[in-house]
């Protein structure tokens, strides 16, 4: 269970970080910040740095769990940013 609130959360930080008008101001116009892969990847690290005061999720911290989590992070928040927008499910194509 610990991994599906690790991956919900993930993608919807990742989600507002990318996507989120509110943060346009600040968010810098490098490429970067407007992928969800490459943001993902730095949430997922964040989030299992933060995790020591949560109680969603309980991760070790060590260097294996930063490439592992990160890239969980990235991958699932690509596909699900991919999958949904602002109305739902995207339907390309229709």
């Amino acid at each position: 269970m610990e991994l599906i609130y690790f991956i919900l959360v993930a993608y919807g930080l990742t989600q507002i970080s990318v996507y989120a008008k509110i943060f346009d101001w600040i968010r810098p116009k490098h490429h970067f910040f407007h992928c969800p892969m490459c943001m993902g990847f730095w949430v997922g690290v964040f989030l299992l740095l933060i995790n020591p005061g949560t109680e969603l999720f309980n991760f070790e911290i060590s260097v294996a769990n930063f490439i592992c989590l990160g890239s969980l992070s990235s991958g699932v928040s690509y596909i699900l940013c991919g999958l949904f927008g602002d109305n739902g499910i995207k339907m390309e194509g229709r």
